[in-house]
């Protein structure tokens, strides 16, 4: 099953026919670790047309990518104001938000998933995750030591709320990191034809959509030896790809662009095999689903990216820049008018 989902999606991304169109910033590798491409005081924006299973049915919505490297505080476990004032408890992180916006039926969904790495290193220091649609809000948070990961979510579901602890397996992997380590801003994560099986923690907006528990599993991951080109609304890029499986679950792939900074330029999940669960209603209780349904597979491809101040762009008229992200205010409904 993976490799025929490998196959069919290099033939998708070698469909000829979308005119291409040549990114909004052009960069080079960078000299040293990181490099000063990171810290120039503006943020990396990718939009994307993203598409989600949802109670069983195709949804479509917009997705955007956020990457920005800022001071984090050890103690506080938070973004630092004036860094100089405690230089001893801060360090470099880049971040990154993921907003995915999408509408089921009469109503919308609104998450964010907010991931904080070490700049030096790109371990996982702390991950956040936000879904607000009709029903309730729901707010999680994950923090992560060498030896644990630390939970505490609250939930609008009845007894689903908790604040517990697991341990940290050794080299394991947070679902939520693939959006930094694949693209590989410091050194491939594999050479091509490699691969590996690692410790594999779903991540928070699957476990949501799916009502899962914090629970580590297994994933396979490969990085596929063929560059292919891809066609997307941004135009077309010659790209790595990796495949990740994981046991029991849902089949991704990730294709990376080859030149600097490698950005996503799409992903796409599919179920391993059809799951029950992947049409039960989005109240069904926590524990009434088994495995990770079709429910939680979504994917994403890159309409747009700049490099932008965009906490200074918050003045009417300024929407006019979600172009460049190949976005438009609100999220895009099929039919609507």
């Amino acid at each position: 099953m993976r490799l025929r989902h490998a196959a069919a999606g290099l033939l998708l991304a070698l469909v000829l026919g979308a005119p291409p169109v040549p990114p909004a910033s052009v960069a080079t590798e960078p000299d040293s670790a990181f490099g000063a491409y990171w810290h120039d005081g503006k943020a990396e924006l990718d939009g994307y047309r993203y598409t989600l299973t949802r109670y069983g049915q195709k949804r479509r919505g917009q997705a955007v990518a956020v990457y920005v490297t800022e001071p984090f505080s050890r103690a506080k476990n938070v973004k630092v104001d004036n860094p100089a004032r405690n230089p001893g408890d801060t360090f470099d992180v880049l971040k990154l938000n993921l907003v995915r916006d999408f509408q089921t039926g009469i109503y919308d969904y609104n998450t964010m998933t907010s991931l904080f790495v070490r700049s030096d290193t790109f371990d996982p220091v702390k991950v956040s995750f936000s879904s607000t649609e009709w029903c309730g809000n729901v707010y999680e948070e994950l923090r992560l030591t060498p030896a644990l990961v630390d939970q505490k979510l609250s939930s609008y579901f009845e007894d689903e709320s908790a604040v517990r602890s697991v341990p940290r397996p050794k080299g394991g992997l947070l679902e939520e990191e693939l959006f930094v380590r694949l693209r590989g801003l410091n050194g491939d994560y594999l050479r091509a034809g490699e691969s590996r099986t690692v410790p594999f923690l779903p991540s928070a907006f699957r476990r949501r959509l799916t009502h899962q528990p914090l629970l580590w599993t297994s994933a396979r991951i490969e990085r596929l030896a063929a560059t292919p080109s891809v066609v997307v609304p941004a135009g077309r890029f010659s790209a790595r790809v990796y495949s990740v499986a994981i046991a029991n679950g849902s089949e991704g792939l990730f294709f990376i662009e080859t030149a600097y900074p490698h950005r996503i330029v799409r992903w796409d999940w599919k179920s391993a095999a059809a799951s029950p669960s992947s049409r039960a209603g989005g109240n069904a209780s926590p524990g009434a689903r088994s495995g990770l349904s079709a429910d939680s597979n979504d994917s994403g491809e890159l309409a747009g990216s700049d490099r932008l101040e965009y906490w200074k762009l918050h003045n009417v008229g300024d929407e006019r820049y979600l172009a460049r992200l190949g976005l438009r205010p609100g999220v895009a409904t099929p039919g609507a008018r």
